[in-house]
């Protein structure tokens, strides 16, 4: 943006960030990337465990993890499916309103604290909602990747998501009294 002259007021366009896929985007075939990585440390795989209450030694006690083949805790298998999810929502699901199922999880290979995971999803199958007009049902197949490229996750996963246009009126976003400009201080 370019400021006008003298006045300190922005003069480019408002744009607004990214809002998501809605039904009619997606199409069979789409394999979509998703862009962000994501380092699983000690500390998330700590918490996780504690917060869904899951006491096998194997995710937080390095003595007894540390006799077993892996020789040290493993990430807890429902983190490495949720980090996956997670990836997938800007590009997959951002408009999306509910989730029908998981099927097909599959762990192929341990996760570590440290890990570094990147997801992928290929869209299978899209259709019509005969029950929900303003919806259309999605599925697709992600898969998880290490930092070796290892896969260490994968499952499939079906969706409902907005049609365009169907989006839930509270959902747009407010506008300031005055535009921003670019000399505004804090």
């Amino acid at each position: 943006m370019s400021p006008s002259s003298g006045t300190g007021r922005a003069t480019g366009t408002v744009r607004p960030g990214w809002r998501g896929r809605f039904y009619e985007d997606f199409a069979v075939g789409d394999i979509y990337e998703h862009p962000l990585g994501r380092t699983v440390s000690e500390a998330d795989n700590t918490w996780f465990t504690l917060l869904t209450m899951n006491t096998s030694e194997m995710h937080f006690n390095e003595v007894y993890a540390g006799h077993s083949e892996f020789g040290r805790p493993l990430v807890v298998s429902t983190l490495t499916l949720a980090v996956a999810v997670g990836q997938s929502v800007t590009d997959l699901t951002q408009n999306a309103f509910a989730n029908l199922g998981w099927d097909d999880v599959r762990m192929s290979a341990p996760v570590f604290a440290g890990d570094t995971l990147w997801s992928e999803s290929i869209v299978l199958t899209i259709r019509e909602s005969a029950s929900r007009p303003a919806a259309g049902l999605v599925t697709v197949r992600t898969r998880t990747l290490n930092q070796r490229g290892e896969q260490v996750c994968s499952f499939r996963r079906t969706f409902y998501v907005h049609k365009r246009g169907a989006l839930p009126a509270d959902r747009h976003r407010p506008r300031a009294a005055a535009p921003l400009g670019l000399d505004d201080t804090p």
